[in-house]
């Protein structure tokens, strides 16, 4: 029993367990990190409402230009028609708006110039296209450059959180894992955290992407088929 006990007391204490959930780690880290954790997750909180919000907006658009185009193709008066609908909130009623205005102006004169027109026809209707897409597409760069600069401000916190237990190491003068793994872990989480944010927003900028493509070759296929029809027209 003496021998028991004195083998005990002679036995070194145990080291603690570390907690190494989420919230320990990001308490746990040191200022610098912090402030990276803290900057990436509201990067990706800013990420996730863009997606969602451009994902509805891509498809309230995309329904908006179908709809006009059908009723469009369907009208016998075109002149009519724009004035009903060539004020609607839809990408494909700018289109026409640009392509019948700039008709009035180039076959106001008594003398007509055909290839002319047909130049500033094209010139009008392709303005409008690129004008849609910039603005539907206004907020893809945030995606692009959350995508692209995430993971290194994230690669940034895991360095500074490795240099401090380096630092740390080398003040208390032991390399034990329970030493060196708080430190590591909490600098491996702020890498983590920028993958977090940097992958769902390079997925969505790449189908987002082409979403806005898909809406660009719709508005370019309509200002075609308006084009062919003003055509017909200097030809009659």
């Amino acid at each position: 029993m003496i021998a028991a006990a004195l083998l005990a007391a002679a036995a070194p204490a145990a080291t603690p367990a570390v907690t190494l959930s989420p919230i320990a780690l990001f308490l746990q880290a040191d200022i610098i990190v912090k402030a990276v954790m803290i900057g990436l997750l509201l990067a990706s909180i800013w990420t996730w409402a863009i997606i969602v919000g451009f994902a509805g907006k891509l498809g309230r658009v995309n329904k908006r230009c179908e709809a006009f185009e059908q009723s469009f193709w369907q009208a016998k008066d075109m002149e009519a028609f724009y004035r009903d609908r060539g004020r609607e909130d839809s990408p494909s009623a700018d289109v026409l708006a640009a392509g019948i205005t700039e008709w009035k102006r180039s076959t106001a004169q008594r003398n007509i110039d055909a290839s002319g027109t047909r130049d500033r026809l094209v010139t009008a209707m392709s303005s409008a296209v690129a004008a849609a897409v910039d603005k539907l597409s206004d907020r893809l760069n945030i995606l692009a450059t959350i995508g692209s600069v995430a993971p290194f401000v994230g690669l940034f916190g895991t360095v500074w959180g490795i240099m401090r237990s380096f630092t740390a190491i080398a003040g208390e003068q032991n390399t034990s894992l329970a030493v060196v793994a708080p430190g590591i872990a909490e600098a491996l989480f702020a890498t983590a955290i920028g993958l977090f944010a940097a992958i769902p927003a390079v997925i969505a900028y790449n189908r987002l992407s082409h979403g806005v493509n898909r809406i660009e070759g719709r508005l370019s296929r309509f200002a075609d088929g308006l084009y062919t029809t003003f055509s017909r027209e200097l030809e009659s």
